[in-house]
């Protein structure tokens, strides 16, 4: 919904300051049936994906298991869009079934940081990025709600120029118009700072601890390619985000355990492998010990809201 409404929403207000409809907009599901979001709110389309023509960009919405009812059918219908000259989208979880659709092969790809562990395991072979927003081409796709809005504030800049673009900007209270180049930013734990924020040596550590998921690295190691000694390393780390260095990176293995574990079909052994785990004892105890339950009753309680007969709601 957020995300809808942050595509929605800058168009509109647009179209009202600058006097004219600037910008139209149109519902879709696969069947033209009423979809009814995670947050319990129903949507009525205005047409079947079938029926579409005449677009000049079609952004998928969905969870990261989104899925169609007839995938044969209906991805056949996105990549003849395309072939037209349709400027495919994904926001957020809305890359994943973009890209089961055979349309982000040979692009790359913006994929929200929660995502990043699920989107690498799926798509092994297609090129993420961390920017909030990445136009390859003709493929557009944001890592969340917030980008969303900023990318529709390009649009709007290129159709109506910088005044209509920041007056916008204001009536939303929107503080920063992000563009590409502009990498996400992660909250850290209990402070008022962000991933980019950080004190040099710790956002090198942080860094470092980020490309050792599969393959762990001890703190040591890690004061050691930084150039400190692991104390210094340790006492900036905890002033910083009031975490031990390897309790952040646990914490950060286990984030992307967890992505796994809701996000994939992976067994418990493969999840545990993939951050870094010879087994799936010690992956499920730490896990327990960060979430407050066993990876499993942590899929099962997710499919209870997310899933029916075995298809993602809203199946978009």
């Amino acid at each position: 919904m957020a995300c809808l409404t942050s595509a929605i929403e800058p168009l509109r207000a647009a179209n009202e300051i600058a006097g004219e409809q600037a910008f139209s907009w149109r519902l879709i599901s696969e069947t033209g049936t009423r979809v009814r979001s995670s947050a319990e709110v129903s949507f009525d389309p205005d047409l079947a994906l079938e029926a579409v023509e005449d677009l000049d960009y079609l952004f998928l919405l969905s969870s990261p298991q989104g899925s169609f009812e007839n995938p044969r059918a209906s991805d056949g219908h996105l990549r003849r869009l395309a072939r037209h000259g349709v400027k495919m989208g994904g926001i957020s979880g809305g890359v994943f079934p973009l890209a089961r659709s055979g349309l982000l092969s040979g692009y790359e790809c913006s994929v929200h940081w929660c995502y990043e562990a699920a989107f690498a395991a799926e798509f092994p072979d297609h090129e993420m990025t961390g920017e909030v927003i990445n136009i390859d081409r003709n493929r557009y796709t944001v890592s969340g709600a917030a980008a969303a809005f900023d990318l529709m504030l390009h649009l709007i800049e290129e159709e109506l120029g910088d005044d209509v673009t920041t007056e916008v900007a204001c009536w939303f209270q929107h503080p920063l118009v992000r563009g590409q180049g502009v990498r996400q930013k992660i909250p850290t734990v209990r402070k008022q700072s962000t991933s980019d924020m950080l004190p040099p040596i710790v956002a090198q550590a942080v860094e470092i601890f980020a490309s050792h998921i599969e393959d762990p690295i001890g703190v040591y190691d890690v004061a050691q390619i930084i150039g400190v000694s692991a104390r210094q390393l340790e006492r900036s780390f905890k002033q910083a985000t009031e975490q031990s260095p390897s309790h952040y990176y646990r914490s950060l293995r286990m984030n992307a355990a967890r992505q796994l574990v809701l996000y994939s079909k992976d067994s418990m052994t493969e999840i545990a492998n993939a951050v870094g785990y010879a087994s799936a004892t010690p992956m499920v105890r730490h896990y327990k010990e960060s979430f407050g339950l066993s990876p499993n009753e942590d899929r099962k309680t997710i499919n209870m809201f997310r899933v029916e007969n075995n298809r993602s709601i809203p199946s978009t």
